[in-house]
């Protein structure tokens, strides 16, 4: 009967270095990504989700929204817009009816550029999880949720439900 416990213990064992290898060659598969695109495009992932965002919405947009779109905070936004108007890939607009509503646009050379980007990772990932069924997605959803509290990041708030 300890042989068989031990035997359990080792192949769990090897399934948990397996589950952390995992999960380190996705961040690392991310990093690679971000720094691929500001390599080969001048720009960083979240600037490229910027573009993308907007471009696929294909209407102006306010910071507010792309905050959520992205998952971060509304000061990230912010500069990540700064560093994208520096580069001429989007403008500030304010509304007509309201000046102290600001509305992010794509420029025409942002149109044009943000057409050429590849997809990201995360867009990737995206796709090829809506392929999967609603029971696949939600047990992957539950197996990350449960990584993230073993690791005591579960006090981060919740993504944005598009």
């Amino acid at each position: 009967m300890n042989r068989n416990i031990l035997d359990v213990n080792n192949q769990a064992g090897k399934i948990i270095k397996n589950i952390v290898w995992a999960i380190r060659r996705i961040v690392s598969l991310c990093y690679l990504d971000s720094k691929t695109m500001r390599k080969r495009f001048g720009i960083t992932g979240p600037q490229s989700l910027v573009l993308k965002c907007i471009l696929e919405s294909q209407e102006i947009q306010s910071p507010m929204t792309l905050s959520r779109c992205l998952s971060v905070t509304p000061s990230n936004i912010t500069g990540i817009i700064d560093r994208l108007e520096e580069k001429g890939l989007v403008k500030r607009i304010r509304k007509q009816d309201d000046r102290r509503t600001v509305l992010i646009e794509l420029t025409d050379k942002g149109l044009e550029f943000g057409q050429q980007l590849p997809d990201l990772i995360e867009e990737k990932l995206i796709k090829g999880l809506r392929d999967l069924n609603a029971t696949e997605i939600y047990s992957i959803y539950m197996a990350f949720y449960k990584v993230i509290g073993i690791i005591g990041a579960e006090d981060t708030t919740e993504p944005a439900h598009h």
